[in-house]
Formats: C-alpha cells, sequence, structure tokens
C-alpha cells in the first residue's frame, strides 16, 4: 500500500507524468487515490491520517466499547448484565441521543463506565465541512460534560471514517482518537452467537499476536431510539462468561 501511495503521490504531482501516460494512466492513478484515500481514512489500524488508539501490546486485556447508544431499548439491560460481572466499559455516545435520553446517559456514568464521543448525528466526517466537523465533536462533548460532570477525553470517528482535519481538531479539543481490531456486524446480524464466535475469533487472533483486543459493540443504532439490540447484548453476555476470569476487561483510560 505505501509503494502504491508513493507511485500516486509522484504521478500526481507531474504533469508531466500525466501527459506522458495519458488519459488512462490518469483514470488509474485517479482509481489508485480513491483507494488510498479509502484505506487511509476507513480502515480502522491505518495511521496515515494520523495517530489513533487501537489496542496495546497486552495479551491478558479486553476493553468491551459500545457505540451508538444511549438507547433506552438495550442500554440499561446492558448496564444490568455489566453490573453482574462487575465489568467497566466505554460508551461512545452520539449526542443528539444522549441530550434525549440525559437520565440515561448520567446512568452510565454513575455505574463507573468511561463515555466517549460519538459526535452529534453520527455523519461521515472523511466528507464533511471542516465547519460541521467542528459542531458535531464540540456539542457533543459540551453536552456530555454537562450531564456527566467530567470532560469527555475520548472520540471514535462513526464508521472509522476520518481525515487529517477530523484528528487535528480531535487533538485540539483534548480528545484521544479512537478505532479498534476487533469488531463484526452485529448491526444486522440477528444470531447472537455468530457475533460472539466471531468477535472470540479475533480476539484469539490479537491474543496470537500479543495484543490486547478494543471490542466493538452496539448498544444502539444512528438510524434512531429504540433499535433491537437484543443479540449485541446476548453476545457480550457469552464475552463475560468466556473471558471472566481468563482476561482483565478494561476501559480506554488504562491504555494511557
Amino acid at each position: 500500500m505505501r509503494g502504491h501511495s508513493r507511485t500516486l503521490i509522484a504521478a500526481m504531482l507531474s504533469p508531466l507524468t500525466a501527459g506522458t501516460y495519458g488519459l488512462l494512466g490518469l483514470a488509474g492513478a485517479a482509481g489508485l487515490g480513491v483507494g488510498g484515500f479509502a484505506y487511509a481514512s476507513r480502515w480502522p489500524s491505518s495511521q496515515i491520517f494520523g495517530r489513533t488508539l487501537i489496542a496495546p501490546r497486552k495479551a491478558g486485556e479486553l476493553a468491551l466499547t459500545f457505540d451508538d447508544g444511549p438507547n433506552p431499548a438495550w442500554t440499561p439491560r446492558l448496564l444490568d448484565l455489566l453490573a453482574k460481572h462487575n465489568v467497566r466499559a466505554t460508551f461512545f455516545m452520539i449526542g443528539k441521543f444522549a441530550k434525549a435520553e440525559r437520565e440515561l446517559a448520567l446512568r452510565v456514568a454513575q455505574a463507573g463506565h468511561l463515555v466517549g464521543n460519538h459526535t452529534w448525528s453520527h455523519p461521515d466526517l472523511s466528507r464533511a465541512p471542516d465547519s460541521a466537523v467542528l459542531d458535531e465533536l464540540t456539542r457533543t462533548s459540551d453536552l456530555l460534560a454537562q450531564i456527566t460532570g467530567t470532560p469527555v477525553r475520548y472520540f471514535r470517528p462513526p464508521f472509522g471514517a476520518r481525515r487529517p482535519y477530523v484528528l487535528k481538531l480531535a487533538r485540539q479539543l483534548g480528545l484521544i482518537s479512537v478505532t479498534w481490531n476487533t469488531m463484526t456486524t452485529d448491526w444486522s446480524e440477528p444470531s447472537a452467537d455468530k457475533i460472539a464466535e466471531n468477535l472470540m475469533r479475533k480476539i484469539e487472533t490479537n491474543r496470537r499476536r500479543g495484543y490486547a483486543a478494543n471490542i466493538v459493540l452496539h448498544d444502539g443504532s444512528h438510524h434512531g431510539l429504540g433499535a433491537d439490540r437484543g443479540p449485541s447484548v446476548a453476545a457480550c453476555d457469552k464475552l463475560l462468561e468466556r473471558y471472566d476470569r481468563s482476561h482483565t476487561f478494561v476501559t480506554l483510560d488504562a491504555w494511557q
């Protein structure tokens, strides 16, 4: 990928190259450009556009993170489940949902969980105007700090989508940008068993490589409040039962 990027940059910077290879070569370079941008902006482990927190070399640690809440239909049940196992997690909340469910957002924080910024309305920040990115991040951080009484320190871009300005702005706002190394399609998979099995496979792959697992599940949906997240919560229960004694569950601030 780096070799392709260097070739692409040279082609883009040299009009002579474009003229030499003609329109066909230019179209090919443009195709590589789209692919390179997609990798840099969306691949969770990519650090091309800036540093993100993924997971350290701590093979015995698991960080449960939940996106797109708070969700009045399932977040309370998830909180009960985590309390049963005495596990703390990280919740990346959508600002407009936290505004609608202030008491639930506060309950998450009061239960000892870490609350993070997942923007106000869940846009694709790799394509959003700078002014919109600023509004999405600041409104959400301000609201969550007001609700919980604690400054927000962690930010996960929706879809993992980012660009240099997004990560630079996050740093200026005192936010640590977070991606992941363990995720599956729990938002669309109806089988809790399949969700859990896919995540366990990735957890074990990370462990063999010597890394902790930064696990993404969803307690809500960016499409609206009240989404059915029963399979995700049931899969979380399976992970807790499987790793409760063999691993240490942490919140993301343990890795800073």
